[in-house]
């Protein structure tokens, strides 16, 4: 019974350790605009980062840039480009490994053209193994892999555009 005790306490007092450590959940990003104007071609990736936008509740998005107002942030992009590197062969020439690469590049600047954000690469890499008797399920990884990157690729420019001041 003390033993049990024990344990209840020790739980109800985890919280409170955690809460003085400094620890807190992912919250919602606030942004320093409530307008944000995208300026790339519609690909996965910029379809995936208007989602998020929109998902954050406080900015609305769009793609008319003549309709922009003065206090509206632009974010241009030309959008991402997919690479596929084959990193080993073996004796007889046959691919062995790939590298999957997913390169984003991007600035953001307001309206009047001050820019705020320089022109900013992210790359992302990942090595995948390959085998020709199994080439349609590494397809199937391949663009699994392709979506992974694309999402942390969102994630790092969600907080890139976090940390702007007005």
């Amino acid at each position: 019974m003390a033993s049990r005790r024990a344990l209840l306490a020790g739980a109800a007092a985890a919280p409170l350790l955690l809460a003085a450590c400094g620890f807190q959940l992912r919250q919602a990003p606030n942004f320093a605009f409530q307008r944000l104007v995208l300026v790339m071609p519609g690909t996965p990736l910029s379809t995936e980062l208007r989602r998020q936008l929109e998902a954050s509740g406080n900015i609305q998005v769009s793609n008319a840039l003549a309709e922009a107002k003065p206090e509206d942030f632009v974010l241009e992009s030309a959008g991402e480009r997919r690479e596929r590197v084959v990193v080993s062969i073996t004796p007889t020439g046959q691919v062995r490994e790939f590298q999957l690469r997913v390169r984003f590049s991007f600035r953001l600047r307001t309206v009047a053209g001050t820019e705020l954000l320089p022109s900013t690469e992210i790359l992302r890499q990942v090595d995948q193994s390959y085998s020709e008797t199994e080439a349609l399920s590494k397809e199937a990884e391949a663009l699994m892999l392709y979506q992974n990157m694309q999402a942390d690729i969102v994630q790092q420019v969600m907080r890139r555009l976090a940390i702007i001041k007005r």
